[in-house]
């Protein structure tokens, strides 16, 4: 029976996943992972290379579901409002808690002024985004004026920052909102939408 390598490779990164979230890529275990896929641990080497390669291909796919779960521009084309994009991205950062905190282990892993792997495909997606954002202010679709008109990147690192900050550092929120995130994600999510709008008008 031919071995199903594309199976086993999502199997290990699924399995890799909140391993990686929970340890970062010091911290994780290969056996622990292998043993959550149900997959022998001398697989990994041979699809990924080793330890490090396969937490740069947990982010990068975690990345890429969050693009697609995600997207800057509607089935028309045409960008989303920036609320609407910010309270998406809160609800994809509740459903998923575990993509801040690989970005986290990513940061403190790296050379802050080292390029990360992959990264000339993200920037790009990136670049995409905040072009999206440009668009949406030469079309009169809303971009934020506070004394002057916000750079499109930077306002998209404000939103991507108010709808996701609180669920990279929780302790943090909790100690300034009270409570959790998944106590009141409705009431969290308006204030973050508000926010975003405001930055707007």
């Amino acid at each position: 029976m031919a071995w199903d390598t594309t199976k086993t490779r999502r199997l290990l990164l699924e399995a890799a996943v909140d391993e990686f979230a929970a340890h970062g890529p010091e911290g994780a275990r290969i056996d622990r992972i292998a043993a959550a896929a149900g997959v022998n641990k001398e697989r990994i080497y041979p699809y990924f290379g080793g330890k490090r390669q396969l937490f740069d291909a947990v982010v990068q796919r975690e990345l890429e579901q969050l693009a697609a779960a995600v997207p800057m521009e509607g089935a028309d084309g045409r960008p989303v409002q920036l609320p609407e994009y910010a309270g998406r991205v809160f609800d994809y950062h509740l459903a998923h808690p575990h993509l801040l905190r690989l970005l986290q282990w990513e940061a403190l892993y790296g050379d802050a002024n080292a390029p990360v792997a992959g990264e000339e495909r993200r920037a790009a997606y990136y670049a995409e985004k905040v072009a999206a954002v440009a668009r949406a202010h030469r079309e009169g679709e809303g971009f934020a004026r506070v004394g002057v008109p916000l750079p499109p990147g930077e306002l998209l690192l404000a939103v991507v920052a108010l709808a996701g900050w609180q669920f990279a550092v929780p302790q943090l929120a909790r100690m300034i909102l009270g409570g959790t995130a998944d106590e009141d994600p409705a009431g969290r999510r308006a204030v973050v939408v508000e926010l975003v709008r405001r930055l707007e008008s």
